[in-house]
């Protein structure tokens, strides 16, 4: 569980501060524990020491989303000067951002959703995520929030209980969000509107002969599977990977079982258990494994023509591969997904993604156009964290390319990214990149070729 992974990867740490993988597993388990915070120092520290790995910089992102998912707008808080600050005494790699006026450790897991004195609804930080993230649900939400900014409706001038009710429904859409932002995000997860697609094939009650038989459905196998496939995301979005993995198998045994005419969309559902296997053995650290059941989602769905089923499948073959090693395959199945990308934010993360795997395979000149892609679409919908990432991207590319002026101008570029978005880290190795690169700039100017500059300037 998370607690023991906690223990090994601190042990791991004893021993040597700067082992990576203890970085890593430590950094994850405070993530999964809800201990944002912390993961986030910890991602940051891994990063600093190898910033060309990619679980590290996902993790960063992963992390602030989830502490601006759960506290909200920063700029809306009020700080005090009073209280307990020792909680934020140990996190040093934070600095001395937001110190001063918690009066006591934030509780990460509250809703992102707060309604002020006025009854005004606070958004969180970037809404063109939520959006993506809620799909269908975010017209609702915003109509909620509509009725929430209404004084005489907050006063209490309506039904107490329509109020409730709303109320709730927003504390409901907002830890959905959290849920989803938390484990992936980079893109929206579509799970509940794919699941949305599917609906029994007869709505006739059945005759009972012809009933499926399904352990604790009560016959309606559609109520028992959704009920199951809600089971196996919570395992896995809870970071109990193990627990998520036997529901997913028990439920994809279950699923098999019934005939077509009982399960419309059968082999939908079938694939998209595989996908759940598959998500639970990477977490798990079983890769091999892992790609056999995205290769079997794979083939359901270019068998059925399902572009959905078919864009999950390639995302997370490309993710298995990369976490492999293999750069060829992971690009092969990444470009193959670009056109069936569901918008700018994940053609940002495939781009970027792309021009990773091109920089480890020391393909420079396609590791920098997908690196200016990246950057372009970024740019586009306004991501900020995405455009450094790019804009690194670009800048590792021209360093492996020799051309130093033009890194040092990408570099110089990331450099102000990394001060919007408030990432001490980066402007660390961004600043060490710089000197080191200014430095061979210099030592590659001939002597006579100073002479005569040194000439010129007299001269004028």
């Amino acid at each position: 569980d998370n607690k023991n992974a906690l223990e090994d990867a601190e042990s791991a740490l004893k021993e040597d501060k700067e082992f990576v993988r203890g970085l890593y597993a430590k950094a994850e388990a405070l993530y999964a524990m809800g201990d944002f915070e912390y993961a986030l120092m910890f991602y940051h520290r891994g990063n600093k020491l190898r910033s060309e790995l990619s679980e590290f910089r996902l993790g960063i992102q992963k992390a602030t989303e989830a502490i601006d998912n759960c506290i909200g707008e920063r700029a809306a808080i009020r700080l005090e000067n009073k209280g307990d600050l020792s909680f934020f005494a140990a996190q040093e790699d934070l600095g001395k951002k937001g110190k001063a006026g918690l009066k006591k450790k934030v509780n990460l897991r509250q809703p992102a959703h707060q309604a002020n004195k006025g009854g005004a609804v606070q958004k969180p930080r970037n809404e063109k995520t939520v959006k993506q993230l809620l799909g269908e649900l975010h017209a609702d939400r915003e109509y909620l929030e509509k009725l929430m900014g209404d004084n005489d409706f907050v006063r209490g001038r309506g039904n107490p209980g329509v109020y409730d009710l709303v109320q709730s429904g927003l504390t409901y859409l907002d830890s959905r969000v959290e849920f989803w932002q938390q484990q992936q995000p980079i893109y929206a997860r579509k799970r509940e509107r794919e699941l949305r697609k599917w609906k029994p094939a007869a709505h006739t009650k059945p005759k009972p002969k012809k009933k499926p038989e399904v352990s604790g459905g009560g016959g309606d196998s559609s109520h028992f599977i959704l009920s199951a496939l809600e089971e196996i995301e919570d395992a896995l979005d809870a970071g109990n990977a193990e627990e998520s993995l036997e529901k997913a198998k028990s439920c994809l045994k279950t699923v098999e079982s019934l005939a077509e005419t009982a399960l419309k969309n059968k082999a939908e559902i079938v694939g998209h258990l595989h996908s759940c296997i598959g998500s639970a053995l990477i977490e798990l650290g079983r890769l091999s494994e892992a790609q056999g059941h995205f290769d079997l989602d794979l083939q359901i769905a270019r068998k059925g023509n399902n572009n959905e089923g078919k864009s999950r499948a390639l995302d997370n073959l490309g993710r298995v591969y990369a976490k492999m090693g293999n750069y060829e395959k992971a690009v092969e199945y990444w470009t193959e997904k670009l056109p069936l990308s569901r918008g700018k934010l994940e053609s940002t993360w495939l781009f970027h993604e792309i021009g990773r795997c091109h920089l480890e395979l020391k393909q420079y000149d396609e590791a920098h156009d997908y690196g200016e892609k990246a950057l372009a679409a970024a740019r586009e919908i306004g991501d900020d964290v995405w455009q450094l990432n790019a804009s690194v991207l670009v800048a590792q590319s021209e360093v492996k390319m020799d051309d130093v002026a033009t890194a040092i101008e990408s570099f110089e570029r990331s450099m102000k990214l990394a001060d919007v978005v408030g990432d001490a880290a980066s402007r660390e190795a961004i600043g060490k990149a710089l000197e080191e690169l200014n430095a061979r700039l210099v030592e590659s100017v001939p002597p006579d070729q100073d002479e005569e500059e040194e000439a010129e300037m007299n001269d004028g």
